[in-house]
């Protein structure tokens, strides 16, 4: 009969979308409900039948009183107890509606605090939330060991027994979670990073995409999601590119050799050249170009450009890439770094050409005597005209 209700009289339990009970489970609850109000009907019948069996005959009514005086007993204990825990559950009660009432006075508080109608000086809205979060447990904490007295059995020592062993368990098993809470609490108040910054922790690079007490989710520029729990985040260096980009720019920087005969002031002019013709490189301020190297064969220059969006840095310096060699091939500047072994005899020097003298010429090659190229060399310690033995 019961089974013949699924769909009918007993619906499914949903919460929006998500079915958390089906048809069938709560039909067979309620087949089991009622399986047990059978049994449980079927033991006071059979009590009230054989008490009553009982009383009739003299020699069995005192098996009779002393059965009704059993579950008397037993009812009355159960009711005593329930009438002695009253005022307990009564307290239990009004601490679950005080701290009920408190978390939601905390909650709209916190909330005008992020949205900006109640301002503090020197708390910064993004704290508002995970500075709630935190008052919140605490409260809740109290509110716990407000309650923890007035639960029946409490004072016992079982319950105490049962209580320190949990408490282990917790303190053992939540180390690592414990640890990653207080570094995101620290990480919060640090003010590091905010969520949409491209930053740098250890060796990932990406944008902040979610922050909690735990962990912080960081996505990378190839779309790939990177969960990393926040006290390796407290114990690693940090580099935000973010901080300081949209106020004072954010500086990007490439270096490039090139042999000593490039005149220095062409390489700078091509250099920023390329720097100005790179989308999101700021006018001002200006590029500019330092020399970070006089090295054996070739100069090191570096070009540092500003710019205000940090979040694209790599197609910036994929464009910049490009603009460098467009402008070096354009004014026929090799980018190159010359090395040179052994010989320069017959190869033009590589100071530049506004430096030399307006007679120079390249040297020319030097050939020893034609006697070495077929073994006849002299030995500088024998006799002219004799061979050496």
């Amino acid at each position: 009969k019961i089974r013949s209700w699924r769909g009918t009289y007993i619906p499914p339990i949903k919460i929006q979308k998500v079915e958390v009970l089906s048809t069938d489970q709560l039909a067979t609850g309620v087949i089991a409900l009622a399986k047990g109000l059978r049994v449980i009907a079927t033991l006071f019948l059979l009590y009230v039948w054989l008490t009553a069996a009982l009383g009739i005959f003299p020699w069995t009514r005192g098996i009779s009183a002393r059965l009704v005086e059993a579950v008397l007993t037993t009812f009355t204990a159960i009711g005593q107890a329930f009438a002695t825990y009253v005022p307990n559950v009564i307290s239990i009660i009004i601490i679950v509606y005080v701290t009920r009432y408190i978390l939601k006075l905390i909650s709209m508080v916190f909330t005008g605090i992020e949205r900006g109608t109640i301002k503090f000086s020197g708390f910064h809205a993004d704290w508002a939330q995970p500075t709630y979060m935190i008052v919140r447990f605490l409260v809740m904490v109290f509110a716990v060991i407000a309650i923890f007295p007035y639960i029946p059995g409490s004072q016992s020592d079982a319950f105490r027994g049962v209580s320190v062993f949990l408490g282990i368990l917790l303190s053992f098993g939540s180390a690592g979670a414990i640890s990653n809470i207080i570094a995101g609490a620290v990480l919060t108040y640090m003010h590091p990073f905010r969520n949409g910054d491209r930053v740098k922790i250890a060796d990932t690079i990406g944008d902040v995409m979610e922050r909690t007490l735990l962990v912080t989710r960081v996505r990378t520029i190839k779309n790939v999601d990177i969960t990393i729990p926040n006290s390796m985040v407290l114990g690693s260096h940090l580099i935000n590119f973010s901080s300081v980009a949209k106020e004072q720019g954010l500086i990007l920087h490439t270096a490039i050799t090139i042999g000593y005969d490039a005149p220095w002031k062409t390489v700078h002019a091509l250099l920023i050249a390329a720097a100005k013709a790179t989308t999101h490189i700021l006018k001002t301020p200006e590029p500019f170009v330092l020399q970070t190297g006089l090295n054996d064969f070739y100069v090191t220059y570096e070009i540092n450009a500003y710019t205000d969006q940090a979040n694209k840095m790599a197609t910036i310096y994929a464009e910049l890439h490009q603009n460098i060699q467009d402008k070096f091939n354009e004014a026929g500047v090799e980018i190159m770094s010359p090395h040179y072994t052994q010989v320069r005899d017959g190869n033009q020097t590589t100071i530049p050409e506004q430096y030399l003298p307006k007679n120079y010429q390249a040297p020319s090659f030097r050939i020893g005597p034609f006697g070495n190229f077929f073994g006849g060399a002299k030995d500088a310690g024998t006799t002219k005209g004799k061979s050496k033995p």
